[in-house]
């Protein structure tokens, strides 16, 4: 089952396919869509991987506009959609004003939290992973110089960058990170032609590996490190495939596992909140066919070794969002 737009007349609706049948799950996607080749799409892989291993169908949804958000969510709900999962932190408002409107649905957000008793919120420990990729990328790096671009400028990307930074500097403690925002807007998650700019300009300070957490505009940045033969990390999908032997891992934030369980889980879903870190595969890196030869054994071995301890609460790295500092990056 899908959900498709309808244009009338300056402004969008929109409305279910005929046939929906009740009690199916949904999920709406963010801005960026669905095949970003990052968070949106590691969401719809999860959608994708329930539907084949249970034979079931699911609604869907790809906004154009913020404006679009509380409609969708209304018109999956009085479909009789169930569990209905959003893909993203800008949906926690629109779901605020309607979750109540809808008791005996159950709703799950991504990346945020929504204080309702029919809500499952998935919050992920982002620097975690992040930590671990900024120490690859520490070691993997000749120069001594690494950067970050991050998409939308928000506590949560920033999250990203200090937890990259945090695992750089524990590799190298001499080490460089620039760190730079795409934008203020929704319009920084899909602007590739800013991710490579972002991208050269770092080159030309240095930089000899680039972390992108940006959704589509990370699409720009990788091929720009890969056109100027540096090394990128990927972010939330493994994007390793995208330029074998340039992408030096991606940090896999396991947004699939968290749109599958929902679903999975159906109408029992169990509500709250919900957080994955390391410790329960929620957050890590990628080691494949296509990054295999740039990760050594020994680059292996800490990286492995900082996640044990990070699991065991025996490293604690600094979460940004908790204060809002970042004791090691300035943004």
């Amino acid at each position: 089952m899908t959900l498709i737009h309808k244009l009338l007349g300056a402004s969008a609706a929109l409305a279910l396919t005929a046939g929906a049948a009740a009690a199916d799950p949904a999920i709406l996607f963010d801005l960026g869509g669905k095949f970003d080749k990052s968070f949106n799409e590691s969401a719809y892989n999860g959608a994708e991987r329930w539907a084949t291993e249970t034979g079931g169908s699911y609604a869907e949804v790809e906004i154009q506009s913020d404006a679009q958000r509380e409609q969708a969510i209304r018109r999956f709900a009085e479909s009789g959609a169930n569990p209905i999962v959003m893909a993203g932190f800008s949906w926690a408002t629109p779901l605020e004003r309607v979750a109540a409107d809808y008791p005996e649905t159950s709703f799950t957000i991504i990346d945020s939290v929504v204080d309702a008793p029919n809500i499952r919120s998935v919050i992920f420990n982002e620097h975690e992973g992040s930590y671990l990729v900024g120490m690859l990328a520490a070691m993997a790096s000749e120069t001594g110089t690494v950067s970050f671009v991050g998409g939308m400028d928000i506590p949560l990307i920033r999250k990203f960058g200090c937890g990259f930074a945090q695992g750089v500097l524990a590799a190298n403690p001499d080490a460089t990170v620039i760190a730079n925002m795409t934008g203020t807007t929704p319009a920084a998650w899909n602007d590739p032609v800013r991710g490579s700019e972002l991208t050269m300009a770092q080159i030309s300070q240095g930089s000899d590996v680039v972390f992108a957490a940006a959704g589509g505009t990370g699409v720009g940045v990788l091929q720009t490190a890969a056109d100027n033969d540096i090394l990128s990390i990927g972010v939330d999908a493994n994007q390793n495939f995208m330029h074998p032997g340039q992408v030096l891992t991606s940090m896999l934030k396991r947004v699939d596992n968290a749109v599958y369980d929902a679903f999975m889980a159906g109408t029992d879903l169990e509500t709250g909140i919900n957080v994955m870190g390391v410790g329960d595969d929620g957050v890590g890196y990628a080691l494949d066919e296509f990054n295999e030869e740039l990760i050594t054994a020994e680059m292996r071995e800490a990286v492995d070794a900082a996640a044990a301890e990070i699991a065991a609460g025996t490293l604690a790295v600094h979460d940004y969002s908790s204060d809002e500092t970042c004791p090691v990056l300035s943004f």
